[in-house]
């Protein structure tokens, strides 16, 4: 009888771990995010390129000695802090659970970026800001679809910023070859 109890025990472990894998469930009492797979990647995902693109900033106001690119870190750090707390409000709304620390990808991008100086330096933070917010762009256009419409509205009034940014990081990292 003794040896039965581990097998009695295996039915509970399962349904355990797959309770806890569900990544639609919110901290709010088990109760299930008010967004859709999509939707909710795309806070994640919106959430941690804000961190970074506000991370990667700061450190550009301190490094960087070129009046236009610290011009743009400040432009970012603003436009990028107010989304994320428009965004924020959108998590909260729909029961979304959302990280306040970054991924160990994006921290090392920004510890790389921090070991370099000068010009070496502004063009490793343009080339990031403007690989980023292509990728911004798309995923934020891609969103303006959502079923969700408070997704949706989020998307659509964050693009034109992003595509503002966007447009600026091509000028300053051509004007730096």
């Amino acid at each position: 009888m003794k040896n039965l109890k581990p097998l009695f025990l295996l039915p509970v472990m399962a349904i355990i771990i797959v309770a806890c894998g569900d990544n639609q469930k919110s901290h709010n009492y088990n109760q299930k995010t008010q967004v859709d797979a999509e939707g909710l990647g795309f806070i994640k995902t919106a959430n941690e390129s804000g961190l970074t693109e506000i991370k990667a900033s700061s450190l550009a106001e301190s490094i960087s000695k070129n009046p236009r690119v610290v011009s743009f870190a400040k432009m970012m750090v603003a436009d990028h802090s107010k989304a994320a707390q428009d965004l924020s409000k959108l998590a909260q709304d729909k029961m979304v659970t959302k990280s306040d620390t970054l991924t160990v990808e994006h921290q090392q991008k920004i510890d790389s970026l921090g070991k370099l100086t000068g010009t070496a330096f502004d063009k490793a933070y343009m080339n990031m800001m403007l690989t980023d917010h292509l990728k911004a762009v798309e995923m934020f256009e891609k969103a303006s679809a959502d079923r969700i419409e408070a997704v949706q509205d989020f998307a659509k009034k964050t693009l034109p910023a992003l595509k503002m940014h966007l447009d600026s990081a091509k000028a300053i990292n051509s004007s730096l070859k």
